[in-house]
């Protein structure tokens, strides 16, 4: 059951990698945002391309959390048994961030959705609407990353501590905390 955990989870980072990237991708070559537009071209841009939005959010944020949350118990489950404290306090922001994080594509697909009803009548007022939910999307975990680079100084911590790095990971730590004692 460990060792599947332990696979899962290697599964579950690959996953979290290919998102990342393919939204990066998305984002810098197939979204066509129009910039400078006014609030009604910029609803009635939102509303053709809701749907493939709404998807690359899902993906994006919701999906990644939930392969997110196999990932932090996986890694709890390979440092607990020698680091425990640091295991259970790294997977404590690292289920935060989970929950921000599937929280934030909830938000972002209902917001764009409320946004898009809401231009048909007030273009003006959509706009603030969405401006605050883009703030908040970005505040809870689209644009925030303090609770997952907790989560990953944490882990970091422990696995350096316990010797689970890999042998390259390790030697870089190494070399970096004694080489001024070679210098001096």
């Amino acid at each position: 059951m460990v060792n599947n955990l332990q696979k899962i989870g290697g599964v579950a980072a690959l996953s979290e990698a290919v998102i990342y990237l393919s939204a990066f991708v998305f984002f810098g070559a197939f979204w066509d945002f129009p910039v400078g537009a006014d609030d009604r071209q910029t609803f009635i841009f939102l509303a053709n391309n809701q749907t493939i939005l709404s998807i690359v959010n899902l993906t994006m944020y919701v999906m990644f959390g939930i392969l997110l949350a196999v990932l932090v118990l996986a890694l709890h489950q390979r440092l607990k048994t020698k680091a425990l404290a640091l295991s259970q306090t790294a997977s404590v922001f690292g289920l935060v961030w989970v929950g921000l994080v599937i929280a934030s594509g909830m938000i972002a697909n209902i917001g764009l959705g409320a946004v898009i009803v809401l231009a048909e009548k007030n273009a003006e007022q959509a706009m603030t609407a969405w401006i605050v939910i883009n703030t908040i999307v970005e505040g809870l975990g689209g644009g925030n990353e303090v609770v997952g680079g907790l989560w990953v100084f944490l882990l970091s911590v422990a696995a350096l501590k316990i010797n689970e790095l890999p042998k390259l990971f390790r030697s870089i730590y190494w070399f970096g905390r004694y080489s001024h004692c070679v210098s001096s």
